[in-house]
């Protein structure tokens, strides 16, 4: 993390609203997932963000995470090196937002380098991982490894279509958007200006 002092006032309120977003169960399971992914032999990082950041912040693992979730030869990030360097480490997180875009996550859900480097929102780091995973087992490619139970899969397109008999067909029905007079009547209506009759 940066030296920064602390926060105060709103900014102090900003970065708490922050902070209560980050979620320690899917921490777990976003450890588990790239532990899985990756081969990752090491322990898992203790509980809490900070250590999450600690364990993500070098960008080596983003990379290595990414690259497993492409066939062989076609990583997209060749060249991933344990340099202990700053530049060298914000490069590897830019570098693997860049290729999670390509793969497909939505570029409003991917964090800015800052949010992991200095730890300033994890939640949306977590966010950005959680998408990864959604991802990779929607497109049920055989490189996602891991339970599928731990993310959701994304909705797909499911294109239909209709013979020109099948839409002639459906012109010729009243859909029910359009409302439904079956079974209604006019009997215990009163004329206008006469008062209801309750008993």
């Amino acid at each position: 993390m940066a030296n920064r002092g602390p926060s105060y006032g709103l900014s102090r309120e900003v970065q708490e609203k922050i902070e209560q977003k980050y979620d320690l169960e899917l921490e777990a399971k976003l450890v588990d997932w790239i532990k899985a992914q990756c081969n990752h032999d090491k322990g898992p990082p203790q509980p809490g963000s900070v250590y999450f950041q600690e364990w993500l912040m070098d960008g080596t693992l983003l990379c290595r995470l990414m690259n497993s979730l492409h066939p062989e030869g076609k990583a997209p990030i060749p060249k991933v090196s344990g340099s202990k360097m700053a530049f060298k480490q914000m490069e590897h997180i830019s570098q693997f937002l860049r290729a999670a875009e390509d793969y497909g996550v939505r570029a409003t859900d991917i964090f800015q380098t800052v949010d992991l480097w200095e730890g300033k929102n994890m939640a949306a780091v977590q966010r950005t991982l959680m998408a990864l995973g959604s991802l990779a087992i929607t497109k049920n490619d055989g490189l996602y490894k891991g339970d599928p139970s731990w993310f959701f899969r994304k909705a797909q397109e499911n294109r239909r279509a209709f013979s020109a008999e099948q839409l002639r067909h459906g012109q010729n029905i009243i859909g029910l958007q359009m409302g439904s007079n079956k079974g209604a009547t006019q009997s215990g209506m009163t004329g206008y200006g006469m008062p209801r009759q309750i008993m």
